[in-house]
C-alpha cells in the first residue's frame, strides 16, 4: 500500500525505502525489529554488516571505482521515530504502520506522527547503498537507535569503529541549511508523594481537558510560543479551585519531554451544586486561550464532562501540583548573542502524571552553553526543593561546537553552489543532534548536518515537503560523488 502511494514520487529508491520504514512499527527503544530487516536487507546485497553493543548498525560499501583514495565518508542517521498521536487517535505505535498520504506537495501521516525525523535521512542512506550508479568513495552508514528519548545508541558508540574522515548528518529540517553545531540538553526529573482522602462530602468528579494545541518539536519549535497544554490546564484548576474549593484527583499532560505538550486532562472533585457553571468555565477560558494565542495555537479547547472517582489530594497537596505547574518555566530562556537568532537556553515541561498519590514530572533543558543548561536545571531544581519534590538530572549530552573549517562543509557548500549559485547558510540548531557524542568518541571526524524541508516535528502534524526530498537527494549525491582526497 505504502509502496503504491509513493510510486510516483522521486527519488524512487528513497521512497520505496520511507514506505518500508512506515511499514515497519519503530517508536524509540524498539527498533529491533527494523533493525533486523535493514540487516537482512544489506546481507542479501553483500554489504558488510555489523552491530555493536549500544544496538547501532554500520554497514560498509566499499568504493566505486577511481575514487578508492578518497575521504571516507559516512552517512548517518537514527532508526527511531516520536511516537505521537492525539487522544481520540487510535494507533498502536509497536503494532500498527504509519499510514501516510500525500497532500499538496507534503506527505502526513493519518493522526500520527510521520517519522519523516528521522526517516528520510535514513531512507536516503539506504538508497545510496543500493544505487550502484552513484559515485562515491569508502562508504558507511552508522543507524543509531533511541535518539529520541536519550541518545543511548550514540553514547553507546565505541572509538575506532567508525573508519571515515567526514560524517553528514541527516536529520534536521529546512532545506538550504547546514548546521553546523547544536545544543546540548538534560533530563530534569521531579517526584513527589502525595497524600489523598476520600471524596469530600458532596462533591463528585469531572474530568477537565485541554485539547487542540499543535505541539511540536521542543528544540525546533520552543521559540514559537506555542500554548503549553499542561501549564493551560494548571491556570484552569487554579481558577476552579478559588471559585469552588475544586480538588485534583489524577493529572495526565504531555507525553515526551521532547514534544510540547499538545493534550492534558485532570481528574477533579467539585462541589455537585457548581457542576452547572463548569460549562461557562470551560468557554471562558477556551475564549481566552484563543486570543492569548492567536496566530499561533487558536485550536486550543477546554471542555469538561462527567467522570467517577472515590478519592481525591488533601486540600494542600492539590494546590501545591497546582501552583507547582503554573511556576515552573518552560519555554526560551535566553537568546544567545553570540549566534544571532538562535535560542540559547530553553526548557520544556514536557510530562506531568499524577496518580495512584504520586507527581512525576518530565522536564528537558536544552542550552548552546554548559553554564545556561547547569543554571536552568538548577532554577528548576530550587523549585523541587521548595515544593518537596526530588529533582534527578539525568541523561545530559553535550552539545556539538562548530568547525567552520571543516571539510565536510567545505564539500556540501560546493556541490550547493554548483546546483544554486549561491551558498546554503549555514547555521546552529538548538535541538539536539547525535554529533556532539560522536564528535566525542571521534573528535578527528568533520561533520555537517543537513536534510530536507520538515514541519511539526514530533506532532501528528508532522509533515515533510517531496520537492525538497528531491533536492536534498540530488546535493547529496553530488556530494558523494566529489568527495575530496583522503588525509593518508
Amino acid at each position: 500500500m505504502h509502496r503504491e502511494l509513493f510510486a510516483s514520487l522521486t527519488p524512487a529508491l528513497l521512497w520505496q525505502h520511507f514506505a518500508t520504514l512506515c511499514a515497519i512499527p519503530r517508536p524509540s527503544r524498539s527498533e529491533a525489529a527494523l533493525r533486523a530487516h535493514i540487516a537482512a536487507w544489506a546481507r542479501g546485497r553483500g554489504l558488510a554488516i555489523e552491530q555493536d553493543e549500544g544496538g547501532n548498525l554500520l554497514i560498509r560499501k566499499p568504493a566505486t571505482p577511481g575514487m578508492a583514495d578518497r575521504a571516507g565518508i559516512v552517512l548517518q542517521g537514527h532508526l527511531d521515530m516520536v511516537a505521537q498521536k492525539n487522544a481520540a487517535t487510535v494507533h498502536n505505535f509497536h503494532t500498527d504502520p504509519i499510514r501516510p498520504r500525500i497532500v499538496d506537495g507534503w506527505v502526513y501521516a493519518t493522526g500520527t506522527t510521520l517519522g519523516a525525523d528521522n526517516g528520510i535521512g535514513v531512507a536516503a542512506a539506504l538508497a545510496v547503498l543500493e544505487d550502484d550508479s552513484l559515485a562515491h568513495g569508502p562508504l558507511e552508514v552508522l543507524l543509531t537507535v533511541d535518539e529520541e528519548a536519550g541518545m543511548s545508541g550514540a553514547r553507546a558508540l565505541k572509538p575506532g569503529w567508525l573508519k571515515g574522515e567526514l560524517l553528514l548528518n541527516l536529520d534536521t529540517e529546512d532545506w538550504g541549511e547546514f548546521y553546523l553545531g547544536c545544543a546540548g540538553g538534560v533530563d530534569v526529573i521531579l517526584q513527589r508523594n502525595l497524600i489523598s482522602q476520600p471524596m469530600p462530602s458532596g462533591h463528585v468528579a469531572v474530568e477537565f481537558a485541554v485539547t487542540g494545541l499543535r505541539g511540536g518539536h521542543s528544540g525546533v519549535d520552543i521559540h514559537l510560543e506555542r500554548g503549553n497544554a499542561i501549564q493551560l490546564l494548571a491556570r484552569v484548576l487554579q481558577v476552579a479551585d478559588e471559585r469552588y474549593g475544586a480538588r485534583l484527583v489524577e493529572l495526565s499532560g504531555g507525553s515526551l519531554r521532547n514534544a510540547l505538550p499538545r493534550e492534558a486532562f485532570a481528574l477533579i472533585a467539585v462541589p455537585a451544586c457548581d457542576i452547572p457553571l463548569l460549562d461557562a468555565l470551560c468557554a471562558e477560558f477556551t475564549a481566552a486561550f484563543r486570543a492569548e494565542l492567536a496566530g499561533v495555537d487558536e485550536g486550543v479547547s477546554v471542555s469538561v464532562r462527567p467522570a467517577a472517582a472515590g478519592i481525591a489530594l488533601s486540600a494542600t497537596d492539590s494546590r501545591l501540583v497546582i501552583n507547582l505547574l503554573q511556576a515552573l518555566p518552560h519555554g526560551v530562556r535566553r537568546w544567545s548573542q553570540a549566534v544571532p537568532g538562535v535560542v540559547e537556553t530553553s526548557n520544556n515541561l514536557g510530562v506531568v502524571k499524577v496518580e495512584a498519590k504520586k507527581l512525576h514530572i518530565d522536564l528537558m533543558v536544552r542550552s548552546l552553553t554548559e553554564a545556561g543548561m547547569q543554571a536552568l536545571a538548577g532554577s528548576i531544581a530550587a523549585l523541587a526543593r521548595l515544593s518537596g519534590c526530588s529533582c534527578e538530572l539525568t541523561g545530559a549530552y553535550p552539545g556539538w561546537a562548530p568547525r567552520p573549517e571543516s571539510r565536510a562543509l567545505a564539500l556540501l557548500q560546493s556541490a550547493y553552489r554548483q546546483a544554486y549559485g549561491d551558498d546554503a547558510a549555514v547555521k546552529v540548531i538548538h535541538a539536539g543532534l547525535e554529533c556532539g557524542l560522536i564528535g566525542a568518541a571521534y573528535p578527528q571526524l568533520e561533520m555537517v548536518s543537513f536534510g530536507p524541508t520538515i514541519r511539526n516535528a514530533h506532532s501528528p502534524d508532522e509533515g515533510v515537503e517531496i520537492a525538497s526530498v528531491a533536492r536534498f537527494w540530488e546535493l547529496l549525491t553530488a556530494a558523494l560523488a566529489a568527495a575530496p582526497q583522503a588525509k593518508s
